[in-house]
């Protein structure tokens, strides 16, 4: 029995002031005292998150990941306790941590920026992927060497990794892959399936595990409430508007275009936006690969294009053209109605995934600038260069 079920019965119904109303108040108490104390609790507010599940009890946490490729199927669950207790002599199966982690190892500057704002950041012992953050105080702990620099996420340094002793390593999943040379140490890993979640939201709301993994539960509930509060506000801003825009997203790598999927956190951004994504139809939660015959089919008269790219220099409608000649045959490049996201000198990666409303913000003033004339962008701008017209 859950304390919310009890609760839920007794909310609203005042006792009387009788012997009869005071002995049910008791006995509700002691049906409390008596639920079993393994028994979960409930499930906490994860109510858009679809890839992951969270029961409490007294003594510990139960978390389930779910496999975003396999519907249904758990990819792993967690059981976290407490160091401050001793452990319960009855756990269910998973892999069990002990809670806050201290010495985490992260592989993403994703997360990594979160524990920084959550105020975790000396419980991380090392970074993978260090030389792509954009986020100041990480560079500076990195330089100070108050961060270790371990390697590439996708070929890491399990030597000097199992050398530091962490307690748990926080990963990506990803479709019929393991994790390499890090499953041999024997250290947990925590899978990180947050960027296969199909909704904005949903995504935002695993900062609530990492709350669990390192003790700020309640940071991390203040910050997810903040950050929805403003995201529904901008949404129902943009929920009514006359003419939804249609969108064109990325650039072609080879011979393949990727997109994001009508089923992906970007896909639903871009609804909530106010856009109409030319492309909300590939029912997936990851990315499409497409062909660019296929999205020129489609696109080419796109009212807007959404570029993200990594460079020193800013990307221009000149280098665009040089780059490829189909990209000047699209009426958004001949119109000047690209927008760039240059993640080398934006946090956009740091930022955007656990703070969606920043995002939304940047494309609601794109698409209905009417609605927010104050905004000045942060992510996307205008890209520049009218010499290859």
């Amino acid at each position: 029995m859950s304390e919310k079920s009890i609760f839920s019965r007794l909310r609203g119904k005042r006792p009387r002031p009788r012997i009869v109303g005071a002995w049910l108040l008791c006995f509700g108490w002691m049906l409390l005292a008596a639920c079993r104390a393994d028994e979960p609790a409930g499930l906490s507010d994860t109510d858009a998150a679809s890839l992951l599940r969270i029961e409490r009890t007294d003594s510990f946490a139960r978390v389930d990941v779910l496999d975003a490729w396999n519907a249904g199927k758990v990819l792993q669950t967690y059981v976290l306790v407490p160091r401050s207790r001793p452990l319960p002599e009855s756990l269910p199966a998973g892999q069990l941590l002990r809670t806050p982690l201290h010495r985490a190892v992260v592989f993403s500057s994703v997360h990594a920026s979160l524990l920084y704002d959550l105020g975790c950041q000396r419980q991380i012992l090392g970074l993978c992927d260090a030389a792509h953050v954009r986020r100041s105080e990480i560079t500076d702990d990195l330089a100070a060497g108050k961060l270790a620099d371990l390697g590439s996420s996708m070929h890491p340094d399990a030597e000097r990794i199992a050398a530091a002793r962490p307690d748990a390593l926080l990963v990506s999943p990803f479709e019929n892959s393991g994790h390499g040379p890090l499953e041999p140490l024997g250290v947990p890993l925590v899978e990180c399936a947050d960027y296969m979640e199909r909704s904005a939201l949903g995504r935002a709301e695993w900062m609530r595990f990492f709350g669990l993994l390192f003790g700020c539960e309640e940071r991390a509930d203040s910050l997810l409430r903040a950050v929805r509060s403003s995201y529904d506000s901008l949404r129902t801003a943009a929920a009514d508007v006359a003419e939804r825009p249609t969108l064109l997203c990325d650039l072609k790598q080879g011979s393949t275009w990727y997109v994001p999927g009508g089923e992906s956190y970007l896909g639903r951004l871009y609804a909530d936006a106010g856009a109409h994504y030319l492309f909300a139809d590939q029912t997936v939660s990851g990315s499409a690969a497409l062909s660019p015959e296929a999205v020129f089919a489609r696109a080419s008269q796109a009212d807007f294009w959404l570029v993200k790219y990594g460079a020193q220099r800013d990307l221009t409608y000149a280098q665009l053209a040089a780059d490829d000649a189909l990209y000047r045959q699209f009426g958004p490049w001949q119109r000047r109605r690209i927008y760039g996201c240059n993640t080398y000198a934006v946090p956009y990666y740091e930022e955007a995934p656990f703070h969606p409303d920043l995002l939304l913000r940047d494309l609601i003033r794109i698409f209905h600038p009417a609605l927010l004339p104050g905004h000045r962008l942060r992510y996307f701008t205008p890209l520049q260069g009218d010499e290859a017209r």
